[in-house]
């Protein structure tokens, strides 16, 4: 099994891969450079070279990035898309030049429109952000939500139509944050729910569409459309919920990082992968 965990990046790329190698995690999420500006430093040889010997020494396990969070490719306003679609373009490119199979992304926000307005608005900008970044190998993973204002993507119908609507269906997939899902109203518990929850995601999306889970509990309720992420069986969603995901033999081999708060020397990040671990039978 792939387990591990977003790290930062603090210090140089190829440091998230030493961090990930000391919780002895087998997959990874990072952000590419800083996720809070616009402005993108240059990626430079020396970076890409001191990530890739990075990862050979690690075993060259999964890795996923996560791009900024300022992107709004379903904004109404011309300018901030103009840049969103830039920026957007510009993670793809870094992902490709770093090796990274998958950009994970949240689908953006209406901002008034409407969910139809927003999601047809969406899908276009994609379109011309995967066409401008002219990249071949990096996949778009469309990541849950949890439906907080008028976010995108928190059902799996938004998700589908997204995917539909594209022209470069072969080139997006998912990822499953299990506390954005929860919170949006999938509940995943039981062995009924979470049956349920994994039976409609296959009608509407299909599981071979599914590249990797974020694996975080929630501090909001079922279906309060809250993102509040919280520590492995200490929200909501419980280790029952867990066990069910661990187990589930479909899902083995897709990488699954946590997104869980965590100090300096990832204690609690250890906490949280053993007691996944702990979880499987």
């Amino acid at each position: 099994m792939y387990l591990g965990a977003h790290m930062s990046i603090a210090g140089g790329l190829h440091k998230a891969v030493e961090r990930i190698m000391t919780v002895n995690g087998t997959a990874l999420q990072l952000f590419t450079r800083n996720q809070r500006q616009w402005k993108v430093p240059l990626l430079t040889d020396e970076a890409i070279h001191l990530f890739a010997e990075a990862r050979e020494t690690w075993g060259n396990h999964p890795v996923a990035a996560h791009d900024s969070y300022l992107i709004n490719m379903a904004s109404p306003k011309p300018d901030a898309v103009a840049k969103s679609c830039e920026a957007f373009a510009e993670e793809m490119r870094r992902c490709e030049m770093l090796r990274i199979p998958w950009l994970v992304t949240h689908p953006g926000s209406h901002l008034g429109t409407g969910v139809q307005q927003g999601i047809a608005t969406y899908a276009a900008n994609l379109d011309k952000a995967i066409e401008a970044s002219e990249t071949t190998n990096v996949t778009v993973l469309l990541e849950t939500t949890a439906g907080q204002g008028t976010n995108l993507g928190s059902s799996f119908e938004e998700l589908a139509v997204i995917m539909e609507t594209s022209r470069h269906q072969n080139r997006i997939g998912v990822c499953f944050d299990t506390c954005h899902a929860f919170a949006a109203g999938y509940d995943i518990r039981t062995p009924e729910t979470y049956t349920g929850t994994f039976d409609e995601f296959h009608r509407l999306i299909g599981l071979e569409n599914l590249h990797f889970f974020h694996l975080n509990d929630s501090k909001a309720a079922l279906g309060e459309k809250k993102d509040r992420h919280d520590h492995i069986g200490q929200g909501h969603i419980g280790e029952q919920g867990f066990a069910l995901l661990m187990n589930d033999s479909r899902f083995i081999k897709i990488p699954k990082t946590l997104e869980t708060d965590k100090g300096e020397d990832l204690e609690e990040d250890r906490r949280n992968l053993a007691l996944l671990r702990s979880l499987m039978r």
